[in-house]
């Protein structure tokens, strides 16, 4: 099987936990970052890394969603409302440019436990929303028979294992387009310094915020939106962002 021209970045939002539901954040995000390989190597890549040097002097700092937000190390000169300024504006400029697709599931927590007596894992539900959805893009153009990788950051031995066997299970046919065979995960170290995933990060915070509080202002928001999978006629929900139930 030949390697399809796109590659995906996944990362995360809230946690999958249906015992202890955060009153503040009670959703479960996961955001597929959809990259055409030439794009994402000639274009992407190369900004983030002048963006690093522009703002850190090197290129080896992880831009974390949660730590820009929070302004801790190496993001505390973020204190700066001058300096926050230039930085988000620039981080918020090389998002904007970049061009890529996002697929994104979104699992309210309290309407899931009300709905079912049972409720299924809220990240393997989201997981087969979202290849779902990717595979349809990639049949789209034409890819969906060739290799296809998803990548995610490693959570840990047991956590990962879980999720192997969830996606294996969706891949193999547990989804309504049956066997998806293009579709190969790869678990990546929380620390590799990738765009994909650094990308992917920043933009899922923002899509389940914008899901509890649509008319609340979101900068990041507005950027991600027309990034969205849509259907022919312009429609996102459904086809670029699943909400669940």
């Amino acid at each position: 099987m030949t390697y399809s021209d796109y590659i995906i970045y996944v990362d995360e939002s809230g946690d999958h936990s249906l015992d202890s539901i955060d009153r503040d954040y009670p959703v479960f995000v996961l955001d597929f970052c959809i990259f055409r390989k030439d794009h994402y190597a000639n274009a992407v890549v190369p900004k983030v890394q002048a963006f690093k040097f522009l703002h850190f002097g090197h290129d080896m700092v992880v831009l974390h969603e949660h730590e820009i937000r929070k302004q801790k190390p190496p993001f505390a000169f973020l204190q700066s409302q001058q300096k926050r300024a230039v930085f988000m504006d620039g981080l918020n400029q090389l998002i904007e440019q970049a061009d890529f697709t996002v697929v994104a599931a979104v699992i309210d927590k309290h309407r899931l436990t009300n709905a079912y007596h049972r409720p299924a894992n809220p990240y393997e539900l989201a997981l087969c929303f979202c290849m779902e959805r990717a595979y349809a893009f990639l049949r789209d153009r034409g890819q969906h028979t060739c290799t296809t990788h998803i990548m995610v950051e490693r959570r840990g031995k047991r956590e990962d294992d879980e999720l192997e066997l969830a996606f294996r299970r969706i891949r193999d046919g547990a989804n309504q387009w049956g066997a998806m065979p293009g579709f190969e995960i790869v678990f990546v170290d929380k620390k590799t310094n990738s765009s994909g995933l650094q990308i992917a990060d920043l933009t899922a915070r923002p899509i389940g915020r914008h899901v509890m509080n649509p008319n609340q202002p979101n900068r990041a928001w507005e950027i991600i939106e027309p990034k969205l999978r849509r259907s022919p006629t312009g429609k996102v929900a459904g086809w670029g962002l699943k909400v669940f139930p």
